[in-house]
């Protein structure tokens, strides 16, 4: 089957459930309030692209690859970036919901968090080196062997971090919100 390869496109109040996007390489090409819920991204390519206002929720993202993919204002609920493909995987997030997220055992080193609500997402094994979580609501979000070396927290709330099983060397945090590296002593910390 032939691949399609689509350069600097707008694709504008696009309902991809009812016409899928067609397989291939989208290249800094914009997403403006387009449905992709539910939608097969399996073996598509997108490269330097934006989704802005967009809802991809539930999207199967199987061998999806995302280089240099901006998404902001966007709803992503319960999407499995582990299952992309992982070569040049980078991107960042601006005001989205990603609850139920799992990014297990991906690299996201440098990754851009800024405004996002990330309640229940999975980063078991991440390595999330440097990365950005800029006023993030982390409630429910799993760390579990993973890398936040030299990451910056100081802004976000709701987490609950292990630091014994968690590598966080060099990782900034702010007050009061430090108090999620002690959940688990169940102690009782007055401000």
């Amino acid at each position: 089957m032939e691949q399609a390869y689509i350069e600097e496109q707008t694709f504008d109040k696009v309902d991809f459930s009812e016409k899928p996007l067609a397989r291939g390489d989208y290249e800094y090409c914009t997403f403006v309030h387009c449905n992709l819920t539910e939608v097969n991204l399996t073996d598509i390519n997108f490269l330097e692209c934006t989704f802005t206002d967009c809802n991809l929720s539930m999207a199967n993202l199987t061998n999806t690859a995302f280089r240099d993919v901006a998404f902001k204002d966007c709803k992503m609920l319960g999407l499995h970036f582990e299952r992309c493909n992982t070569f040049g995987l980078s991107f960042r997030f601006e005001d989205c919901t990603l609850n139920y997220a799992s990014f297990y055992q991906l690299k996201l080193k440098k990754t851009s968090f800024r405004s996002v609500q990330l309640q229940e997402a999975d980063f078991t094994e991440c390595d999330l080196t440097s990365a950005v979580f800029d006023n993030c609501d982390l409630i429910g979000a799993i760390f579990s062997n993973t890398i936040l070396i030299k990451a910056s927290l100081r802004t976000s709330f709701n987490y609950s971090i292990d630091p014994e099983t968690n590598r966080i060397k060099g990782a900034k945090f702010s007050w009061p919100a430090v108090a999620g590296l002690l959940h688990k002593y169940d102690i009782d910390i007055a401000m």
